[in-house]
């Protein structure tokens, strides 16, 4: 724990860059959960380093007390039956005032925490919240936080950061490093076998996923001017690939390494003629306004209506860029409605 001096700089300088400090937990309700919190491992040796984008952190001793900011990076220490001191609350695919997606909520009340430690973080880190919840280990391996901000982390708690570039985390390196940040290794090996094993039976049941083209994007029909098109190293890209799917080559060649997605004009839309699935975010209505733009509507997976249209703001929208618990929660659902958009593609072909 920083002492009074330390946190008091920490605050001041945020305070400069504009962050807000807003809202903090009683010291009481840290201490009620330090024990639930409590991580646990019997195969780590201290110190542990962690390598990432902003260099490397050291972890002197066993952390017992596990906060995590950005996304998704919570479900994390919830799969390994660890419940965070403090993280921060979802900001998409939410359907109440929790902060909180099914399946983390779900998750907390399994393990019986009924009272989470949820920082409102959406305008900016809430640094106060975070020196509060007194952790011994700040978890961020899924997100887009800058040097700065690490830095003002790291003197709240050592930070496990991102590998290489912001939000391009796969699903399998948040749980190894968060996991290696907990001390918790071998356990986390263990959940990705076990995500895995339940990705694999999934696409046994789906072979006709199996070598098809598809693409991860964000098309609006309030604005068909441009539209973004996910990589393939981004999560949900990738989950595509997990599937048994590939991304279409010209797509892959003209996305920069280390970026997460492509801004592309709705003139040079014949990129994703190679696709022949689609998945994009949208409503009941999204499928007939692209089909009748007299642009995109050419594009042929758009023209057939092999595009699976993913609720806006919904849980499965959510779990686009998923964890193990989202996974869990929602691929009946998103295998579903691939295998729908590959039937259409199929039909076409006869």
């Amino acid at each position: 724990m920083k002492n009074t001096m330390s946190i008091l700089r920490i605050i001041a300088f945020a305070i400069l860059i504009t962050f807000a400090l807003v809202g903090c937990s009683s010291q009481s309700s840290n201490n009620e959960k330090e024990e639930k919190g409590s991580a646990s491992s019997t195969d780590s040796q201290y110190p542990i380093s962690i390598k990432h984008a902003f260099g490397e952190t050291v972890i002197e001793s066993k952390p017992e007390r596990v906060v995590t900011i950005s996304w998704g990076n919570q479900d994390i220490p919830l799969s390994l039956g660890v419940i965070p001191v403090g993280f921060s609350a979802a900001n998409y695919g939410v359907q109440d005032d929790s902060g909180m997606l099914p399946w983390t909520a779900e998750k907390l009340e399994e393990l019986g925490e009924e009272n989470p430690n949820i920082f409102q973080d959406t305008d900016g880190l809430d640094y106060e919240a975070i020196s509060d919840a007194n952790p011994d280990v700040i978890l961020a391996a899924y997100s887009g936080i800058t040097q700065e901000e690490y830095e003002l982390l790291s003197e709240i708690a050592p930070v496990v950061a991102y590998q290489t570039s912001p939000w391009v985390t796969s699903w399998r390196e948040q749980v190894l490093y968060n996991s290696m940040g907990m001390g918790m290794k071998k356990e986390g090996e263990k959940l990705i076998a076990d995500t895995e094993k339940l990705i694999a039976e999934k696409v046994e049941e789906h072979p006709e996923f199996m070598g098809k083209k598809a693409a991860f994007v964000s098309i609006s029909p309030a604005d068909l001017s441009k539209f973004y098109i996910y990589s393939p190293d981004d999560p949900r890209g990738e989950f595509l690939t997990e599937l048994g799917m590939e991304y279409p080559e010209n797509i892959s060649n003209q996305i920069d390494e280390g970026s997460f997605y492509l801004e592309v004009s709705a003139e040079n839309a014949d990129i994703l003629n190679d696709a022949e699935i689609l998945v994009s975010y949208g409503d009941e209505n999204t499928l007939k306004a692209l089909q009748d733009d007299p642009i995109l509507g050419k594009i042929p997976a758009i023209e057939r209506g092999s595009v699976v249209i993913i609720g806006d703001n919904t849980p499965l929208a959510a779990a686009g860029t998923p964890t193990p618990l989202s996974i869990e929660y929602t691929i009946d659902e998103y295998v579903t409605l691939l295998s729908e958009a590959v039937s259409k593609l199929e039909e076409n072909e006869k």
